[in-house]
């Protein structure tokens, strides 16, 4: 292997290992205790974990390793390859819309319903989107068990193609697929990821005006001269009333804690959606260019910047729900 090769298989050595690691840490942290703790976000973060681990182990893994080039089983292995990849990747983008729209609900209804129940806060729903993204993981990936071929170019190696009816055939699929499976919920996932950067402006622009508020509030008091030994026990009286009034309540303190975390994993919903946003939208526009024109190279690219997203968002989430404890779940 030249000095390109090594430093390609060291770089998708490093996000692959990064990749595994922080996904497994994000799915075994989600998981609960009992099935009395399930709660929807421990699913969805499990879902999108086992997602990218499939990219991980079955794609960047042996890419890595060109298991794909030199492999004893040949064709089987090119078509799970090609089958893994798409599947994972459809998964994984809508796992990412479902947890982006589950907090969107939750930061309204922590905000502005006073923590009222949400749509998505309802584990048989949730399970019902995450059964039908699978299904159409599976159907836009099925053609890839059928169609892998191998070419052998230069009597040295394997590469796996696919050998599709007609350039018209392969084109309309990749289309679809990219409409679909990428366009619709990449879409969906700006939008939302909007409405909650709006949400979270809102929230803060209140706290800084009712915090303005009781600043000017405290400036305007004027301290009264201390009055005759006549009145001391009404002024004794009117202190107990003040220092009563100042005592938090354990309702309010737990709802301010529970807006707290809700706020905080919000914004983390937040900077993985710029992130997937970024990852995915290059990542749709080499894969329409190279269904026009097809490219090694902007394949490459494309498979990179989706290593690079499974890598580095279960760390981002991991923070957002404050998980970065090794706790064992018995």
């Amino acid at each position: 292997m030249d000095a390109e090769g090594w430093i390609k298989s060291v770089i998708r050595g490093l996000m692959c290992v990064s990749g595994i690691i922080g996904n497994h840490w994000l799915g075994f942290s989600a998981l609960p205790k009992s099935r009395a703790h399930l709660k929807t976000n421990d699913i969805l973060f499990v879902n999108l974990a086992s997602s990218n681990l499939i990219t991980n182990y079955l794609v960047d893994l042996p890419d890595m390793m060109d298991f794909t080039y030199n492999f004893l089983m040949g064709q089987m292995y090119c078509s799970v390859f090609n089958f893994c990849s798409d599947l994972s990747e459809t998964s994984s983008i809508f796992t990412t819309l479902f947890i982006t729209v589950f907090w969107h609900q939750k930061l309204v209804g922590s905000l502005k319903r006073g923590g009222a129940p949400v749509q998505l806060d309802n584990i048989r729903l949730v399970a019902a989107l995450l059964a039908g993204s699978w299904i159409v993981a599976i159907a836009f990936s099925l053609p890839h068990i059928f169609l892998a071929s191998k070419n052998n170019g230069n009597n040295t190696y394997f590469e796996c193609l696919e050998d599709y009816p007609s350039l018209e055939a392969k084109q309309a699929y990749d289309l679809m697929y990219l409409v679909f499976a990428n366009i619709i919920p990449i879409i969906g996932i700006f939008f939302t990821s909007i409405q909650i950067t709006v949400t979270l402006l809102q929230n803060q622009k209140r706290i800084n005006s009712n915090t303005t508020a009781v600043t000017t509030g405290a400036k305007n008091t004027k301290i009264t001269p201390a009055e005759p030994s006549l009145h001391s026990n009404q002024s004794s009286q009117e202190a107990v009333r003040n220092s009563n009034a100042v005592v938090p309540n354990p309702g309010q303190a737990r709802s301010s804690s529970s807006s707290g975390s809700v706020l905080r994993a919000a914004k983390s919903v937040v900077t993985v959606a710029t992130i997937f946003l970024i990852c995915w939208v290059v990542h749709v526009i080499l894969r329409l260019i190279s269904t026009i024109q097809e490219s090694s190279l902007i394949m490459e690219l494309a498979s990179y910047i989706g290593a690079a997203y499974t890598c580095i968002i279960p760390y981002i989430y991991l923070h957002g729900v404050k998980k970065f404890s090794c706790t064992c779940r018995g």
